[in-house]
């Protein structure tokens, strides 16, 4: 399926999605049209019952159709505004499920910062998709409404009405296909200068350090010329669009007030019918109202194409399988992983790694380390081969049991929640559901435990609210920062993947946390990716990566005495 054709089922969704308030706004619409239809014709009988010295119901009758559209007014504010809130909220849910449910290869095609922008600006334009169908569809019924009511009036002046209307219809079907161009291409450069902002925040030290602001202020704006391009281009296809109508309206509207006025004159209209038939030419010729209404229509349109993009992707498969008893024995057959150019990243890996044991990862930049661990606990799945842990494979899984087996620590971890406590307890929901009592301690002794572990719970006490502190102001060396994520990874059960997660640590917090993941063997299966020459040593066993493919898988002793593998630990300074 195109991405053309999922926006457009998105934006269907999206109508649906409202729910009772967007059903609501079509009647509360439709009451309003026909309150707007009914006026005239009861204003021109107000008229000739005037003149004839008539009943007075028809007067009383028009002042009960204003207060009814002034009722209607309110009410379409109020449903419209509900219904879309509804809507853009269930497809901000949709959206950010999905992005969680891929795996991380897929989520790395788009710059966080366009996600943002999706998921903030291009929802709430899709949002809109249910009020901007309705009102769409019941601004034309007054148009229409006039040229039958004309009709039964004068056919003349009916046909007069129709020749206008189809030339107005005209000029907005072509106002909508170029806008909608304009607009996806407007909201597609949006994303990409999203996407660079965020890039740029996110390494701001180092733009400072290098005192290239100013060529990087040139990077992130460089697409500004296209998106100023993109909105002039709306914004002169919606001027025209309306000068056109605007144009062609006043022309219609005297067309049909002359040919009124020639039937008064020969006695086929009455003084209260041409005030009607004035109404509905007027009425008629608002048909370039909207052009308002098909511009949120086509933003709506475009902001549904946008969303729906990353919706397109596949979420990642999880099975219904529970892990068997066991001690997170780990097994790679056949594993092959490609990036985007086609080029394989990992190939053909075979690996066993014993329940309890530590296996060290090694090998130069670009052997794909940093992947085998993320094939290894189900970051991402392989292109092709296999991965068991404790004889199942990953795919099969139960998630829940997967990430309760499986724990992560990385170079720089990113930190979840609104206080340390949080952070640390986010992969034991006992612990992270429950804050921590008034005193600052730990909530519960899993948390105590794995701060202690990843020697981070010195720091805590020092903070000063203790474990309750708000992340937000805890301030954070990078050390302490990867402690923490340390900390949170400690809570796995059976795997424990560790990638470079003590690169930013001193010697001495390094050697208290390897005792803490290797020194106690068999307790459960850890896998260190490190070019530290150290950790390696320390390892049961190494696995020695050289440009995707497994070299060696021995004792590092062993390997050792190979200068290529020495050679992969130069660039540190290690030595034996």
């Amino acid at each position: 399926m195109s991405t053309f054709d999922a926006g457009d089922r998105l934006l269907r969704r999206t109508v649906l999605a409202g729910g009772g308030w967007t059903a609501g706004l079509a009647a509360v619409a439709l009451l309003g049209a026909a309150a707007e239809l009914l006026l005239p014709a009861a204003l021109g009988h107000a008229v000739d019952v005037a003149l004839t010295g008539g009943s007075i119901w028809w007067a009383v009758s028009a002042c009960g159709l204003v207060a009814a559209l002034v009722c209607v007014d309110a009410l379409t504010d109020l449903t419209s505004g509900f219904g879309a809130a509804r809507a853009t909220a269930g497809l901000r849910r949709h959206l950010l499920r999905h992005l969680f449910a891929l795996d991380v290869r897929a989520t790395r095609r788009y710059p966080v910062g366009d996600l943002v922008g999706r998921l903030v600006g291009q929802a709430a334009d899709a949002g809109q998709a249910g009020n901007a169908v309705v009102l769409t569809v019941v601004a034309v019924l007054p148009p229409l409404g006039s040229v039958v009511a004309l009709a039964i009036l004068e056919p003349v002046l009916g046909i007069t009405l129709l020749a206008g209307l189809v030339l107005l219809a005209v000029l907005m079907r072509a106002f909508v296909a170029d806008a909608s161009t304009a607009t996806a291409g407007y909201q597609r450069v949006l994303g990409v200068i999203a996407g660079r902002l965020l890039e740029s925040l996110t390494g701001a030290r180092t733009i400072a350090a290098a005192a290239t602001l100013r060529r990087e202020e040139n990077r992130v704006l460089a697409a500004l010329p296209e998106l100023g391009r993109h909105g002039r281009r709306t914004w002169d296809l919606l001027a025209r669009a309306s000068a056109r109508t605007s144009a062609v309206a006043p022309l219609l509207h005297l067309s049909v007030v002359a040919v009124g006025g020639y039937a008064l004159t020969a006695g086929w209209l009455t003084p209260g019918e041409l005030v009607a038939a004035v109404r509905y030419a007027a009425m008629g010729a608002g048909l370039g109202a909207v052009l308002a209404t098909l511009n949120h229509l086509v933003r709506s349109r475009a902001g549904a194409h946008r969303v729906a993009e990353p919706l397109r992707e596949p979420a990642t498969a999880t099975g219904d399988r529970p892990l068997p008893p066991g001690g997170g024995a780990l097994r790679l057959r056949g594993v092959c992983v490609y990036g985007d150019d086609g080029r394989a990243v990992l190939d053909g890996i075979d690996l066993d790694v014993p329940a309890g044991a530590t296996v060290a990862v090694v090998g130069a930049s670009g052997a794909g380390k940093s992947t085998l661990a993320a094939v290894a606990g189900r970051l991402h799945d392989p292109d092709r081969g296999e991965v068991r842990l404790d004889g199942v494979p990953l795919r099969d899984l139960d998630a829940s049991a997967l990430r309760r087996a499986v724990g992560y620590a990385f170079d720089q971890p990113v930190l979840i929640g609104a206080t340390v406590h949080e952070a640390i307890g986010l992969a034991m929901p006992a612990a992270s559901a429950t804050p921590p009592p008034a005193d600052g301690r730990p909530a519960t002794p899993a948390v105590l435990l794995a701060a202690r572990s990843a020697a981070i719970d010195d720091v805590i006490d020092r903070l000063p609210e203790g474990y309750r502190t708000p992340l937000a102001d805890t301030p954070l060396s990078g050390g302490e920062t990867q402690r923490l994520g340390l900390a949170r990874a400690f809570a796995a059960e059976r795997l424990l993947i560790l990638d470079d997660a003590t690169s930013s640590l001193d010697t001495a917090t390094e050697h208290r946390i390897t005792e803490a993941v290797v020194g106690r063997a068999g307790e459960r299966t850890r896998l260190v990716v490190t070019h530290r020459t150290a950790a390696a040593a320390r390892a049961d066993l190494v696995a020695w990566l050289d440009g995707g493919r497994l070299r060696g898988l021995a004792p590092h002793r062993r390997l050792w005495a190979d200068p290529d593998y020495r050679a992969v630990f130069a660039p540190a300074g290690g030595g034996s």
